[in-house]
């Protein structure tokens, strides 16, 4: 496994880490969420992503528990956790990033967690009822409590996060280190454009989501529904319309260049967004140990990721990346 620095911070995160998203409290109990933790440890892996929003709460509990039962040193892992969607109807209580939210949202992820702190605290989108400066100095004063350690972002825009970091640079007030962005093949705008003057210039760490684009790119969408898969789950229909000819014909395109590297083309998207310098670990899910093995595999093929090869990469998926104009070759 490879450790990376989040961005600016002395903080190491392995290149791949393991995320809760879907699977928990869905498809995962407590013995499958354990599975897959130890799979995943046992790889290297020491970076464990989940969220207020995740099965209502439901899945930071199953994490909570499984982290009890495997018994790790708290020292030894990184966990996180994001806050604004809410579990609640409540008017300070979903869909905001308000004093209120925030105090309340940390308090109830350590509940639920059983932890004494979490190591990453994301504000899980942006708020635009509620001044960034309220949420900044309310994120600063969640770290000076020890309730978390590092603070950032998910889903936002550049401007927005240079407006966070102003704040906090103006008023010595500890600055977002991090954002999750969904960063795959298809979606590579943010990360590749929009972001590209925040990483030196701020120091940004980016922990992405959704590599293999809600499995559009493990090719299982090429041929049908499959009953197990992630879109015939109930809630998430709207992954349907994502299914089109064009990305299944690119998913086909990638097939040979995997097969060539003795790679999945899930292996070979993952490993393509190793290969930006820029990313300090990418996310990725699993509901089986095996899962877990085949994601950990991307790291050996990404060191075969030649120049010509990424070039080979970015031809088959052009025609459906969100990238326009000249195309950044990592």
């Amino acid at each position: 496994m490879e450790y990376r620095r989040l961005g600016s911070a002395g903080l190491r995160v392995s290149a791949l880490s393991y995320g809760a998203w879907v699977s928990y409290g869905t498809q995962l109990g407590v013995p499958e969420a354990i599975a897959c933790m130890q799979a995943s440890w046992d790889a290297g892996v020491n970076f464990f992503d989940n969220a207020e929003a995740y099965a209502g709460g439901r899945a930071e509990e199953i994490m909570g528990e499984a982290l009890r039962q495997l018994g790790w040193r708290r020292a030894s892992y990184v966990v996180s956790t994001k806050i604004f969607f809410g579990m609640h109807d409540g008017p300070n209580e979903r869909n905001t990033l308000n004093r209120k939210k925030l105090r309340e949202g940390i308090d109830g992820a350590l509940r639920r967690f059983g932890l004494d702190y979490v190591d990453l605290v994301y504000c899980h989108r942006p708020d635009p009822e509620t001044p960034i400066e309220e949420t900044v100095w309310s994120m600063h004063q969640m770290v000076e409590s020890g309730k978390a350690l590092y603070w950032g972002t998910s889903e936002w825009s550049a401007e927005e996060i240079r407006e966070a970091w102003g704040i906090a640079e103006r008023h010595h007030l500890h600055k977002p280190q991090m954002e999750q962005p969904e960063y795959n093949l298809f979606t590579r705008r943010k990360v590749e454009v929009e972001f590209a003057r925040l990483y030196a210039g701020m120091g940004l760490g980016l922990t992405t989501w959704s590599p293999l684009a809600s499995g559009f790119l493990t090719g299982k969408y090429n041929d049908g529904i499959p009953a197990d898969s992630r879109m015939a789950l109930s809630g998430y229909d709207w992954l349907k319309p994502g299914r089109t000819p064009e990305r299944i014909d690119a998913v086909r395109r990638l097939a040979p260049i995997a097969a060539d590297l003795g790679a999945t083309t899930a292996q070979l998207a993952i490993a393509w967004l190793l290969r930006n310098p820029n990313v300090s670990s990418v996310i990725t899910g699993a509901s089986r140990p095996a899962q877990v093995t085949e994601n950990m595999g991307a790291l050996e093929i990404a060191a075969k990721l030649t120049p010509d090869v990424m070039a080979a990469i970015d031809d088959a998926t052009r025609a459906v990346s969100d990238l326009e104009g000249p195309r950044l070759l990592l």
